[in-house]
């Protein structure tokens, strides 16, 4: 650096020696990650190598002594602390009093300049000791980051006047500092929905992420006095294997941090799909038979997060403690007393003398919903206490049947719960512990595979409140139909338990399950009823959602499988809990209808006996006298109900609710012969609309639907599409807005319809949009098959989902003058699985050229973007 011009006029050439001896540095540090060092020792040197670019570039600013000896600068927040990740900010305090701040301001502003031009993202503030103090006592994220303050370039006696500043006398006391915090944490988690089990997580601010292990070192600081966590050992506040556990979650956390700001080439703490298997590459985690890499990856982040969840969560618990002062404790039993609102062991090593005790614990608690918690101590022994605590397989029959008395006591969902997060569900079911943490790289599994089972347990819990909860039609009806509630909860916990072991996961859960209810003696029925609903677990799902439920035919081989009332009930339930639990978009009022619906209509089947299948006659008589009954009610007369009857498809009786025919008789006779005839209402509420469409049939009627709905923002769940007399179209569509904040107009999409099917269909064309960028990074490889079946040629379709798909695929098949007659549309995450049945334009079945066509036709159009 010596023989460069020292003025303003060197600048230039300083900052590209500055920045070239940076990257140069950083591409060391990269390739010693890349060898494996460990990142900690990492960011350590990368904050010693700025520490003496800065130091240059600062007395290249202020050549001058009697200058540099009214200024002091600070490295502050994590770079005070001394560590730098690779795209990490440069944080700085230049500490000068008010007299000289305006004089010196050209040399400051010199300063940060020519660190930016050098690459260095250098963030300066510029305060007097006394605006230390007050901008700390108005924000206490500025006091934390002044609580960092290293000297770059300062005497002692300066810096203890900044220590001094800032002390807890002058502002935030511990017990105020303490409070605020906590209350910053509980804001912080609340943003990214109080769980580390995000798709995309952020490895910085999310839950179990590095800010909770910074905070805990800064209380340790501000409140008790001691340089680092490891200092709350011997205060008593942190136990020995407790550190140890934090410093390794640190550096695995840092690891990931190290190696993603590397791969994003920018700032970037979100963990996104962008660079997930990016970073699991260049973390040599490879792919094999069990799990892909970005899994691998995925998961150790999400078990570094849950310890350091659950030992934060230990000790913010003992700060409070300590500052609330000890409480006189009240006695629950001889082992257990409750400690202002937490449930704590009268002596430390109770739990350790038995492992009985843990599951004691866990009744204890559940008997009383007013406590908060384990108290600190004795959540510290339980932690302390796992290692000696045996799996179901080793444990005594007495413990066995301890726990199946927590499944059939009070609050059994909050208990597998708590046992779940407290690490005691892992270790009594070995295989729970192989799925904790454990990803599947898709957006349709928005949860791990544990937060996902307790996520359905938690739904089976709504089912059994005093309240319905108003997401399921009848769940609350069927619940107290269950003969052993405690077998679905059962279910509920082995149904994805098989997860990630390179075969079909209903059967391994199901054999594992066959294992844990023989041996914990329960009756032969029972285990085979725990073992059917883990194996079928999908059997209600995949009915509902790919085959048409209207068609007796479909209900009577379902009800054939499920064979009685007691495995029906049990599994409709089970499918509820599993498809709501699977992520909060994926439930909503349709798939609720369907399942009700093929859950009645299979208990009717059930009750007239499976040797006597409901014949389509008797559908269509049955369902027309209620529909009859209805528009009576109404006041319309015999003759009129007949008339408009008439113009309804025979199929229509068959597959529709008597209510819906109603709904579309209705329809008809407020249109007074006008075509087309638009109807749309909201059946369920908010989510989602029914439409019903009745127009001359032509060539391109159901793509313009489509592709209307679609310039809408309206996704089509399922269309049916029946003829009806004199060359007439009966078309019936359930569609929910692709953004759920939108608001359902029935008016207006009743309006906008009309318009198009008055108009030149040809003229519609689909609305052209990009893949949004989350979408790209999950390729499914397009799949079709072509299958023929009574009604038509049923088209299997497989491929990535994007906006406009559907309207799309109607576009190629009005091309190919096709007619459609049912659509069954279903969206698994990135995934799109659409069944469609179509013929041609003489209602025949697709030869083998018109497949080969269509197949060429569509497979262009799925490529596509």
């Amino acid at each position: 650096m010596a023989g460069l011009p020292a003025g303003p006029e060197g600048d230039p050439e300083w900052s590209v020696l500055v920045r070239a001896l940076l990257a140069r540095n950083d591409a060391r540090l990269a390739q010693r990650f890349d060898a494996g060092d460990a990142a900690r020792q990492l960011v350590r040197l990368r904050a010693r190598a700025v520490d003496f670019l800065v130091r240059k570039t600062w007395q290249r600013c202020f050549p001058d002594a009697q200058d540099a000896a009214e200024v002091a600068l600070f490295a502050v927040g994590g770079y005070g602390r001394g560590e730098l990740f690779p795209q990490s900010d440069v944080d700085l305090l230049a500490l000068v009093e008010p007299d000289a701040q305006v004089r010196l301001h050209p040399a400051l502003s010199r300063f940060v300049a020519l660190l930016w031009d050098a690459g260095v993202a250098a963030s300066q503030s510029v305060r007097a000791l006394a605006e230390c103090t007050a901008a700390a006592s108005e924000d206490p994220t500025v006091l934390t980051a002044i609580m960092e303050a290293r000297p770059l370039v300062a005497n002692e006696s300066t810096s203890r006047a900044l220590a001094d500043a800032i002390s807890p006398d002058r502002v935030w006391p511990p017990r105020a500092y303490y409070a605020v915090k906590r209350e910053e944490q509980q804001r912080r988690h609340a943003r990214f929905g109080d769980t580390a089990d995000n798709l995309e997580p952020n490895l910085k601010e999310g839950p179990g992420g590095l800010r909770d292990l910074q905070q805990l070192g800064w209380l340790a600081r501000r409140c008790f006095g001691v340089g680092d966590v490891a200092g709350l050992v011997p205060l008593g506040h942190l136990g020995v294997d407790e550190a140890a556990a934090l410093a390794r979650e640190l550096g695995a956390l840092s690891r990931l941090r190290f190696g993603l700001h590397l791969v994003a080439v920018r700032r970037e703490e979100r963990l996104r799909f962008d660079h997930q298997k990016t970073l699991a590459a260049r973390l040599h985690e490879r792919d094999d038979a069990d799990a892909l890499g970005v899994e691998k990856l995925m998961q150790g982040f999400y078990r570094s997060a849950a310890v350091v969840q659950r030992i934060n969560e230990r000790v913010l618990q003992r700060f409070e403690e300590y500052f609330e002062g000890a409480t006189e404790p009240q006695a629950i039993n001889a082992a257990l007393e409750r400690r202002g609102a937490y449930l704590a062991a009268r002596r430390n090593d109770w739990l350790g003398e038995d492992p009985a005790h843990v599951f004691a614990l866990f009744s204890a608690w559940a008997e009383d919903p007013s406590l908060r918690g384990l108290h600190s101590q004795t959540a510290r022994a339980l932690a302390e206490a796992l290692d000696g605590f045996p799996d179901y397989a080793a444990a005594s029959p007495a413990m066995r049947q301890a726990f199946l008395d927590l499944l059939r006591g009070p609050q059994p969902v909050a208990t597998l719960e708590r046992m779940a997060r407290l690490g005691v569900l892992a270790r009594w079911i070995p295989a729970f512990a192989r799925v904790s943490g454990r990803m599947q790289f898709d957006l349709f599994h928005v949860f791990t595979v544990d937060q996902h089972t307790l996520a359905v347990l938690r739904n089976m819990a709504a089912f059994a409140a005093p309240e319905p909860d108003e997401r399921f039609a009848i769940a609350h009806q069927v619940w107290p139909s269950l003969r052993k509630p405690e077998l679905l909860l059962l279910a509920g916990l082995f149904h994805d338990i098989g997860k990630g072991r390179g075969g079909d996961h209903s059967k391994l859960g199901a054999v594992d399950a066959r294992a844990f209810c023989e041996a914990h003696g329960l009756s032969d029925a029972d285990t085979a009823l725990v073992e059917w609903l883990v194996q079928q677990h999908l059997l209600m799902s995949v009915t509902a959602q790919k085959h048409d439920i209207t068609d007796p035919a479909v209900i009577q081989r379902f009800a054939e499988e499920v064979a009685d009332r007691q495995r029906l009930d049990y599994l409709y339930l089970l499918t509820c809990a599993d498809i709501a639990g699977t992520s909060p978009k994926l439930w909503n009022s349709w798939k609720d209808r369907l399942l009700a619906d093929l859950h009645t209509a299979t208990r009717l089947a059930l009750r007239r006996g499976l040797g006597h299948p409901v014949a389509a006659d008797e559908r269509i008589a049955e369902n027309c006298a209620a529909a009859r009954a209805l528009l009576q009610e109404d006041g319309l007369p015999a003759e009129a109900i007949d008339a408009l009857f008439a113009r309804m498809p025979e199929e229509g009786f068959l597959r529709g609710r008597p209510e819906q025919i109603a709904w579309q008789a209705t329809a008809l006779a407020d249109a007074k012969g006008r075509m087309p005839v638009v109807a749309a209402r909201a059946p369920a509420g908010r989510d989602r609309l029914e439409l019903f469409v009745h127009t001359h049939d032509r060539d391109g009627v159901f793509a313009a639907i489509v592709i209307t709905l679609d310039r809408m923002g309206l996704g089509i769940l399922h269309a049916r599409v029946l003829d009806g007399p004199d060359d007439t179209v009966f078309d019936t569509f359930q569609v929910q807005p692709g953004d759920a904040r939108s608001v359902l107009e029935p008016e207006r999409v009743e309006a906008r319809l009309v318009q198009a099917l008055s108009g030149d269909l040809a003229a519609l064309r689909p609305a052209r949009r990009s893949r949004p960028s989350h979408l790209r990074h999950f390729r499914v490889a397009p799949q079709l098959d072509f299958t023929d079946i009574e009604g038509g040629t049923r088209i299997g379709l497989v491929c990535n989902d994007r906006p406009g798909l559907l309207a799309d695929i109607a576009g190629v098949l009005r091309e190919q003058r096709l007619r459609v007659h049912d659509a069954r549309i279903a969206t698994f995450g990135e995934r799109a699985e659409d069944l469609l049945l179509v013929s041609d334009e003489h209602d025949a079945l697709l030869s083998p050229e018109r497949c080969a066509q269509l197949r060429e036709a569509l497979l262009a159009v799925l490529d596509g973007d």
